[in-house]
């Protein structure tokens, strides 16, 4: 897979540009991962429901047609887009879903946490509150969106939304869940191992 660091770019044009690339793929083209930070935004997805924005105040809200209910995008959160051809791959969508949340949760694990996924809420996490989440779209056998872990920010505007459509589901990130002071904790530091887990559970 190829891997390209689009550094912080705004949610929809990088969405568009998911699109554009998946619908004018064929048989030789090559699979990617893409990683992105996001100002931030509120997105829905292809059947999200609005009732779950609570008060999107300031940030803007946009509909999305990926897979789940609404989530936040911000500063501090790692995204990474997986535009594969999981036809060609042979691989169906709840495998790739499980392969996502393992190499996440493989990831908290090398920093001591200890994490879990939830086959009816797909998604990681620690001790009840989510971490990462996911959210796929699959034309002609392939697949683009995927996941956005919290690394280190503001997790103020999770309150303002039921996240992924759930009520009262608390929101966490590495930053708070690591010994005070701990070194590394940045998207820096975290894309090259993340990419590390996804590229040894991804054909």
């Amino acid at each position: 897979m190829r891997v390209i660091d689009l550094g912080i770019q705004p949610y929809e044009k990088v969405w568009r540009q998911m699109q554009a690339y998946t619908a004018q793929r064929d048989a030789d083209s090559e699979d990617q991962l893409w990683l992105v930070e996001h100002p931030p935004v509120f997105t829905l997805g292809k059947n999200g429901k609005r009732e779950h924005v609570l008060a999107a105040g300031d940030i803007p809200v946009l509909e999305s047609d990926r897979g789940g209910q609404v989530t936040y995008h911000g500063p501090g959160q790692l995204v990474v887009y997986v535009l594969l051809d999981i036809a060609r791959m042979q691989l169906g969508v709840r495998e790739l879903v499980n392969r996502l949340e393992r190499s996440v949760i493989e990831l908290l694990a090398d920093y001591g946490i200890s994490a879990e996924a939830k086959r009816e809420a797909p998604g990681v996490y620690v001790a009840g509150c989510k971490i990462a989440a996911l959210g796929l779209r699959v034309k002609k056998g392939r697949c683009f969106h995927g996941l956005a872990l919290n690394i280190d920010m503001d997790l103020e505007p999770f309150s303002r939304i039921n996240p992924c459509g759930y009520p009262s589901l608390q929101v966490t990130q590495l930053r708070s869940l690591v010994k005070p002071g701990a070194e590394n904790v940045t998207l820096a530091a975290i894309k090259p191992k993340l990419v590390s887990k996804l590229q040894r559970r991804i054909p």
